[in-house]
């Protein structure tokens, strides 16, 4: 027989992938460890986290990037509306009205003869508003009641679980209706705050049943026999990766947000005149549709393009975000 080769610590054991061992030297060791790049002249890039991984597919997403050009335009125009629109959305001249498209006068003019192409520009501005803190009164109501709750559980959970389910059986655009017609204040606060009230539960539920499932796991339970706080626990395991579906929910809904803004407004107990909103455009314009369509047409389609590029980018986001797509 062979001289059996003598045992040198430098040498190492390896698992096979097929439940045994393997006798490597040092320099193999290190070998499986850092084992080459795709161009096999380095080790292989560190694994990327959710957020990075998402923001690698986002940067090519198509739909992503377009809705993401679209509402960046919006956002720009509500802070600086004189950007691109050189009137007052309040100045209008009765001899002017429902005449068509004219020179300075792209789309035309209402039924009131105010310029259809400077209200539509400034009434970006109330619908931007409304969405994004709507939006955000929502997402942090219902994220800290539904985190709460589906941390603790216990009797808080139930009665959150039994509050939600009346909020739901609650319409939508007949609670408008109600809430909002006592109310004489021509901000957009009302409307707010009205949005606020009936959309946290969604959010809420959300929220719940993503930490409810994120504090089910390895690292939350070794967190836990740590001694880590009941706070830390919250705010540095669980939320990071709870907030995902909170951020996809927020991001669809604020277009349907700026629906409802128009809707209310449509219905005459949203905005009211003086301000400016497409809400109000389109229904001062709907009498008219046959003799001046165009005063119908371009806050419609303002507001419909808006709505559209708010959801494809919730689905975008949504898509980067959940892994069960990749």
């Amino acid at each position: 027989m062979p001289d059996q080769e003598p045992y040198e610590p430098e040498r190492a054991i390896a698992g096979t992938g097929m439940g045994g061992t393997m006798d490597l030297g040092a320099s193999e060791a290190v070998t499986l460890e850092k084992a080459p790049g795709p161009d096999g002249g380095g080790p292989q890039d560190k694994p990327r986290s959710l957020w990075s991984d998402a923001w690698h597919d986002l940067r090519r997403n198509p739909v992503f990037i377009i809705s993401a050009l679209v509402i960046l335009f919006l956002i720009v125009i509500s802070i600086w509306p004189s950007l691109i629109a050189s009137g007052s959305p309040l100045k209008c001249d009765l001899a002017k009205a429902q005449e068509g498209s004219q020179s300075g006068h792209p789309f035309g003019f209402n039924g009131q003869g105010c310029d259809v192409y400077t209200r539509t520009v400034y009434g970006a501005r109330t619908s931007v508003a409304v969405g994004v803190l709507a939006t955000l009164g929502v997402a942090v109501l219902g994220s800290v009641l539904g985190g709460l709750a589906g941390f603790f559980g216990g009797a808080g959970d139930s009665v959150l679980s039994r509050i939600t389910d009346i909020f739901f059986a609650i319409p939508v655009v007949l609670g408008g209706l109600v809430l909002l017609s006592v109310i004489t204040s021509n901000t957009v606060w009302p409307v707010i705050g009205f949005i606020v009230l009936l959309g946290w539960p969604q959010i809420s539920r959300i929220a719940r049943g993503s930490v409810i499932t994120a504090k089910q796991n390895d690292y939350v339970q070794a967190a836990r026999a740590l001694g880590a706080s009941n706070s830390r626990l919250l705010l540095r395991h669980i939320a990071p990766n709870a907030v995902a579906p909170v951020i996809v929910v927020a991001t669809i809904a604020l277009g349907t947000y700026i629906s409802l803004e128009a809707t209310l407004s449509f219905l005459g107990v949203g905005l009211k005149p003086p301000s400016v909103s497409w809400g109000i455009d389109i229904s001062a314009a709907a009498p008219y549709v046959r003799n001046a369509p165009h005063a119908l047409l371009w806050p419609s389609g303002a507001l419909a393009v808006t709505v559209l590029a708010f959801i494809m980018l919730g689905d975008a986001v949504r898509d980067a975000l959940d892994p069960k797509l990749r």
